[in-house]
């Protein structure tokens, strides 16, 4: 991602329940080289002047094969590279800050994790594929549904993502459903609010709207206006 921007700018992402690994810089020089957990509330970062960045995504709970650690630890947390990994960490900000390319900065972190990552933990691996099951499965709308997928009753099913994954099931099954609406809400023809809100599980449209507002940070039918004039204007 690169930016050039004459005054300072806001861009804001629906989050994922994912780790990331984010490098900034600007030139030469490196900004930031840290670890992101995952993000609960609404993603929103200023642009100012000029940059780039560069970043690795885990997989849910992927990122257990590089930190033995209880993902709860890491969950709206931002922490350097030098604190996780020391002077490998401050290695990789400063290789990566003086990198070329694209196909540098990819060989030089695909170097770094083979050479500090581990097997994935099998219970790690079996989360993972659950969470990416309830993402592409529209029919997982509730915990319960998801502890039926996974043979566990409710409670060890949240003990379990809270500890792997770093956040509920809940707030996992949410935020794919978001991610569902505002996609529907993109299209030239997007759905009527209350059909939408039934498809995903809400008892009723009020309920959809105040959360979606919370989570994306403007109303739907506000969301779905802004999205149809910025397909009129291509």
């Amino acid at each position: 991602m690169r930016w050039s921007v004459p005054r300072p700018m806001f861009t804001e992402t629906l989050p994922h329940p994912t780790v990331h690994i984010v490098f900034e810089r600007q030139g030469r020089t490196p900004q930031r080289a840290e670890l992101f957990g995952v993000t609960t509330g609404r993603f929103v970062k200023q642009l100012r002047g000029g940059g780039d960045a560069f970043g690795v995504k885990f997989r849910p709970a992927a990122h257990l094969a590089l930190l033995a650690i209880d993902s709860r630890a890491l969950t709206d947390r931002v922490t350097p590279l030098s604190e996780l990994f020391g002077s490998d960490g401050e290695r990789l900000a400063r290789d990566i800050a003086a990198a070329v390319d694209l196909d540098a900065r990819v060989a030089l972190t695909e170097s770094f994790l083979t050479a500090h990552t581990r097997a994935l933990p099998e219970e790690a691996a079996r989360f993972r594929d659950l969470v990416e099951h309830i993402a592409r499965d529209r029919q997982v709308l509730r915990v319960e549904d998801a502890a039926k997928l996974a043979e566990l009753d409710v409670r060890t099913l949240q003990r379990r993502f809270r500890k792997l994954v770093g956040v509920s099931p809940k707030w996992v099954i949410q935020r794919y459903r978001m991610h569902e609406a505002a996609e529907a809400l993109k299209q030239p023809e997007p759905p009527a609010l209350a059909e939408l809100a039934v498809r995903l599980g809400y008892y009723d449209q009020a309920h959809f709207s105040r959360e979606f507002k919370a989570v994306v940070g403007s109303a739907p039918r506000l969301f779905a206006a802004a999205a149809r004039a910025e397909l009129q204007r291509k």
